[in-house]
């Protein structure tokens, strides 16, 4: 299955995609070739760009905190395991920690780099970072991998408190939804949300043998589903078949 996910907010697109560049950066990382290493650099940078919203760290520590309280909640309920509640909350407090702990926004100490700055400089240039142009750099990318190996993860280590938040909030929140069975009548489905609910996430798994591409939208009142095809030349039209596929909502 294929698994699409379409946010409901802003907050939420930009975890979705710190999210990517985190699992980019980690697959990067592993890797011994300094191509791959490059990239893990610039992968750092695009993490440091979206990071510089002003509001984001606020954002992350403030969910941080909502999902503690409303777990606290669940405290005394029989059916609620209390060793994995406390388990959670403690996750999410460990997170707290070590996010307010950092100073300024994720990536600022690696601002302070000078080395690292100068090839961030470059990097948007096309072809900015040749041998002729940062030599220093082209020489690390000489060194053996698991030097190279062992800066990354220096370097990356500082971006780990926001990783890890994300990846916790994004986990509670896809944790949330019920996925159900439904089907699109000659390739549309709508559906309407219940009111006094506010979903964040629509998540949409389908069967790659279909070969069909969904088109999502929604918003509080209603989501919305097309179903496109791709033909030769990679021109998308819409399809006229009936299919099924899953969608999970959530809160």
């Amino acid at each position: 299955m294929i698994l699409y996910e379409y946010p409901f907010n802003e907050r939420l697109r930009t975890y979705l995609r710190l999210e990517q560049l985190f699992r980019r950066l980690g697959e990067l990382i592993a890797r011994p070739h300094p191509l791959d290493h490059h990239y893990a650099l610039v992968t750092m940078f695009e993490v440091m760009d979206v990071a510089a919203r002003a509001d984001l760290k606020a954002d992350v520590l403030k969910d941080l905190e909502k999902h503690k309280h409303q777990l606290d909640a669940y405290r005394g309920n029989p059916s609620i395991s209390e060793e994995a509640l406390d388990g959670v909350i403690a996750q999410l407090d460990q997170c707290f920690a070590a996010l307010n702990a950092q100073t300024g926004k994720a990536g600022q100490a690696l601002t302070e780099n000078d080395w690292l700055m100068s090839i961030r400089s470059r990097v948007g240039i096309p072809g900015g970072t040749c041998g002729f142009d940062l030599p220093a750099y082209y020489a690390w990318q000489h060194r053996p991998p698991q030097d190279r190996q062992h800066d990354l993860h220096h370097w990356a280590a500082t971006l780990g408190p926001l990783a890890e938040s994300v990846y916790v909030l994004l986990r509670l929140l896809r944790d949330s939804g019920l996925p159900q069975k439904v089907a699109a009548e000659r390739g549309q489905f709508q559906q309407n949300l219940p009111q006094g609910r506010t979903f964040q996430l629509l998540r949409m798994a389908i069967d790659p043998a279909l070969q069909l591409i969904p088109e999502i939208s929604g918003n509080r009142l209603i989501v919305s589903v097309r179903l496109m095809r791709q033909e030769e030349g990679g021109r998308l039209v819409p399809s006229t078949e009936d299919a099924a596929f899953e969608l999970t909502l959530c809160a």
